[in-house]
């Protein structure tokens, strides 16, 4: 299934993979241009082949109670900004909150705090 174009190179789309990490399967939206390579199935190391490195895992905001859909990374290839709803475990309440997240070449999205 393809998303939208690559970000970062000319002529790549973004991809949805199937991984497994820990035991746990992960969507992995990527670069058509992107290949990895790892030993232990945790450590990913881009291949002499690869021309892109873009990448943003499913459960990159995992901490914050969010798992990206298909649909929002789509959108936020169009955007490069969207808005999630994050949920915070704070003294044993759960608030959730909104922000904005945004495309990051490091890290494959950030959330902006204000």
């Amino acid at each position: 299934m393809i998303l939208g174009k690559c970000p970062y190179c000319s002529d790549g789309h973004i991809e949805v993979r199937d991984k497994e990490i820990s035991g746990k399967k992960v969507k992995l939206y990527a670069c058509s241009n992107a290949h990895w390579k790892t030993e232990d199935g945790e450590m990913f190391e881009l291949r002499e082949d690869a021309t892109c490195d873009f990448k943003i895992w499913q459960n990159s905001l995992a901490r914050y109670g969010k798992w990206l859909t298909y649909k929002e990374v789509r959108e936020l290839l169009e955007n490069e900004t969207i808005e999630v709803e994050l949920l915070s475990k704070k003294y044993g309440k759960k608030i959730y909150y909104n922000k904005y997240i945004v495309l990051n070449p490091e890290y494959g999205v950030s959330v902006l705090w204000d």
